[in-house]
């Protein structure tokens, strides 16, 4: 059984909370490490009541499923929220019962009845789509316990494979306005072409788009001239960077979604704020001439100094 494609591209509100933040501590601008649970509660209220019911998270985020579970029910939202998950990567994920073993966890630790969205956690698993994962995967969205199937990935390589999936609706990816690999390879109009969603994360690089200069830490240093460069742009537009940031992705991919963390509900409150920010297009155009090629190191965190670093 294939699942229906999404045809909510012009959804009024596309900002989905990420939740790695709620349960670890998380990103290098995060100077207040995991949220303390009302924190946590207070975070999710904000969002919900701001119109987000998109909630992101992964068995590999710490306490993030066990957390947003509990939450979840105290507000009373379970039924409403709309939860995307991804398992473990070291489940196997060509052994149907480990597969589904592991589906109960999450549904369990996140008191749901099913999910919005399952997605792979590698793009190394795509390699396994047509080896019996698509045929276990499409089974489990037979039985009525996840709606969609996608995957996390890190190439433009691995987004075309993904989009060329039957059977995988959605796809997320990193994209902000120093890296634009997936924009210039054309992944953002393939998808459209095959109605499939597109979610973005990394939209502040792990916050590293939000720090500071002075705040920012010797090892990072090396990246101070490009956000140099960032810090004119967006003063020269009348812009925030979070406003530069969110704007430039909400009005560069009009069908794509974005997803978001927070560490507290200020932040919540501010991101919206920047997702009502009035917008030029020769903005859009400004940041396309001016970061065309951003070196690597800066835009993988894999590859950042000195720093252990969970990659989403």
């Amino acid at each position: 059984m294939e699942p229906n494609k999404p045809n909510e591209l012009n959804l009024p509100n596309r900002l989905v909370l990420g939740t790695a933040q709620l349960g670890m501590a998380y990103g290098i601008a995060n100077t207040t490490g995991q949220p303390v649970y009302n924190t946590v509660m207070s975070i999710v209220q904000e969002a919900w009541e701001s119109g987000i019911c998109e909630f992101d998270t992964a068995q590999a985020y710490g306490q993030s499923e066990q957390v947003l579970g509990q939450v979840f029910k105290i507000l009373g939202i379970a039924d409403e929220v709309r939860v995307i998950t991804k398992l473990a990567p070291d489940v196997d994920h060509s052994d149907r019962a480990a597969l589904n073993s592991a589906l109960e966890i999450s549904l369990n630790d996140l008191d749901v009845e099913s999910l919005y969205c399952l997605m792979l956690h590698r793009e190394d698993m795509l390699d396994l789509w047509e080896k019996g994962l698509r045929e276990n995967l499409m089974d489990i969205v037979e039985s009525g316990r996840v709606e969609y199937i996608g995957v996390s990935v890190y190439s433009p390589e691995k987004a075309v494979q993904a989009l060329n999936a039957d059977g995988i609706s959605m796809v997320q990816l990193p994209t902000n306005v120093l890296d634009r690999r997936f924009e210039k390879a054309g992944i953002f109009q393939l998808a459209d072409d095959a109605e499939k969603i597109i979610y973005v994360r990394s939209i502040f690089l792990q916050g590293l788009l939000l720090m500071l200069l002075g705040d920012m830490p010797e090892h990072m240093r090396f990246a101070a001239p490009v956000l140099n460069r960032l810090t004119s742009l967006a003063q020269d537009a009348g812009l925030s960077i979070n406003k530069l940031c969110i704007g430039y992705i909400k009005n560069a991919f009009p069908h794509a979604r974005l997803v978001f963390g927070a560490e507290t509900p200020a932040q919540v409150r501010e991101n919206m704020k920047c997702w009502d920010v009035a917008w030029q297009d020769e903005i859009t155009a400004r940041i396309q001439m001016e970061f065309k090629d951003v070196d690597q190191m800066i835009l993988n965190p894999s590859l950042w100094p000195k720093k252990e670093t969970i990659i989403l």
